[in-house]
């Protein structure tokens, strides 16, 4: 069961029913969904992804996939799971654009990423990044990302392949795990 995580400012927990339209509506701006998956899709397509998620991601207990919330509402949408083309887990995530500019995209970086090396265990965390989104890799590389190598799409477009690697630093206390808290384990 996917967790409930805290930042200083954002509450990361499970989806409910009642998100959808606040879900639709991320996946529905360009400005957000130009840079995630294949890009912007249609209503309907958003539609049946958002169903999968209670379907399929968390019905199977797939991997982790969180409504991010600030001041009890819906600002954005994070994963990590398992991409067999980095070879490892990545970690996906978006904020709207009213929440842009203001720190939150590095504070839901840092929680996932500390979720994916305490509580999952990882040694390594992955990225994928289309290489015009400069806030995303700049964002990334503040927190420790490097290239790892340049994926050409059939489109003739780039994907960037970042990691993230576990540290010394990382097994200790550190500002990414003191920013964020689990609220529960999901057992």
């Amino acid at each position: 069961m996917t967790p409930t995580l805290r930042t200083e400012r954002l509450l990361l927990e499970p989806y409910i029913p009642e998100d959808e339209e606040g879900f639709i509506a991320l996946f529905q701006d360009t400005r957000v969904s130009q840079w995630m998956g294949d890009g912007p899709a249609s209503e309907a397509a958003d539609r049946a992804l958002f169903g999968r998620i209670f379907t399929k991601v968390y019905a199977q207990g797939l991997f982790d996939v969180w409504a991010v919330r600030r001041d009890g509402l819906l600002v954005g949408h994070a994963e990590i799971k398992p991409n067999d083309i980095v070879g490892g887990h990545e970690i996906v995530y978006a904020l709207a654009p009213a929440a842009w500019g203001s720190g939150l995209g590095t504070e839901l970086a840092e929680a996932i990423v500390a979720h994916g090396f305490d509580a999952l265990g990882l040694t390594t965390v992955h990225a994928t990044v289309a290489a015009p989104n400069q806030a995303s890799l700049a964002l990334l590389d503040r927190i420790g990302f490097e290239h790892v190598r340049d994926i050409k799409e059939e489109d003739g477009s780039t994907t960037r392949v970042l990691a993230r690697r576990l540290t010394a630093t990382d097994k200790g206390p550190n500002p990414i795990r003191s920013r964020y808290r689990r609220v529960n384990r999901g057992l």
